[in-house]
């Protein structure tokens, strides 16, 4: 199973407040462990969201909204692609953690969806474009 695990925003961590040297250290053993375990597929903190933008779709609409974003604690601040064997698995290995902010923090675990759970939809025409672009990534 494939879990995404979201680092959530804080305060700081919007105000673009780097972390420690200790914290680095700490992440970067807990990702060498996940690494070591095969749990790990990728993983990256992400800049404050006054440096991004959002794209707001409407049918054939789009509208282009520049970041600082409200609500700080429904942002992601950093993320990892994990390969576990359930739930579980991954909540155990967000509890090693070290805490990714220097106050409060939380880490939200969500399912990635696989192609099978798209089969009752999925015809064979869909199937063989996303085969190919699956095939593509994974020749890079």
């Amino acid at each position: 199973m494939r879990v995404m695990v979201l680092v959530k925003a804080t305060k700081d961590s919007e105000a673009g407040i780097m972390p420690t040297t200790e914290l680095l250290e700490s992440m970067g053993k807990f990702n060498e462990q996940l690494v070591n375990a095969g749990i790990m597929q990728a993983g990256e903190g992400l800049k404050p969201s006054s440096q991004g933008k959002r794209v707001a779709f409407d049918g054939p609409n789009r509208a282009v909204i520049d970041g600082p974003f409200a609500q700080t604690h429904e942002l992601v601040a950093g993320y990892w692609l994990w390969e576990v064997k359930d739930m579980a698995e991954a909540v155990e290995w967000v509890k090693r953690c070290p805490n990714p902010m220097p106050g409060p923090s939380e880490i939200e675990i969500r399912p990635i969806y696989e192609m099978a759970d798209f089969a009752e939809v999925m015809t064979p025409e869909v199937s063989e474009l996303h085969d190919r672009t699956s095939e593509k990534l994974a020749s890079r």
